[in-house]
């Protein structure tokens, strides 16, 4: 009972942690990815991190410019749904990677997981449209 107690607060904490931090599941993502593409090519570190973090940057700013500049709103609702999906996998991944080992049961812990995943993802839509408020109007 104290273990399952201990995941709950646990899971608690990390859906918190997850909700400040949702904001940078894209562009961190990105670079990681970015990181590791480039140093696989045996270029030097230091080139490799400023690669990550230009693309981070561009990530970024792509979505925002999308958001800002676009009248379709198909073109809207997908720079939203990329914004969105890295950051309910990363929810996803830190709910799983603290309660795998103390719920045994594979469905309740997928409907936590996945739970999670939605919170974070909605967090950082929130945070999202919160950048969306500062567009100008015209």
């Amino acid at each position: 009972m104290t273990l399952i107690l201990l995941a709950i607060m646990l899971t608690a904490v990390a859906c918190v942690i997850a909700w400040y931090l949702a904001i940078y599941a894209l562009p961190v993502m990105v670079a990681v990815e970015t990181f590791r593409l480039i140093h696989a090519t045996e270029t030097g570190f230091l080139l490799s991190a400023f690669a990550a973090a230009t693309a981070a940057l561009l990530s970024v700013g792509l979505v925002l410019a999308v958001l800002f500049k676009a009248k379709n709103p198909m073109l809207c609702l997908t720079a939203r749904a990329v914004f969105v999906i890295p950051a309910m996998i990363a929810g996803y991944a830190i709910v799983h990677g603290v309660t795998h080992d103390a719920i045994d049961s594979a469905i309740a812990l997928k409907l936590l997981c996945g739970t999670a995943g939605l919170i974070t993802g909605s967090a950082a839509l929130i945070n999202l449209n919160g950048f969306g408020e500062l567009a100008p109007q015209g």
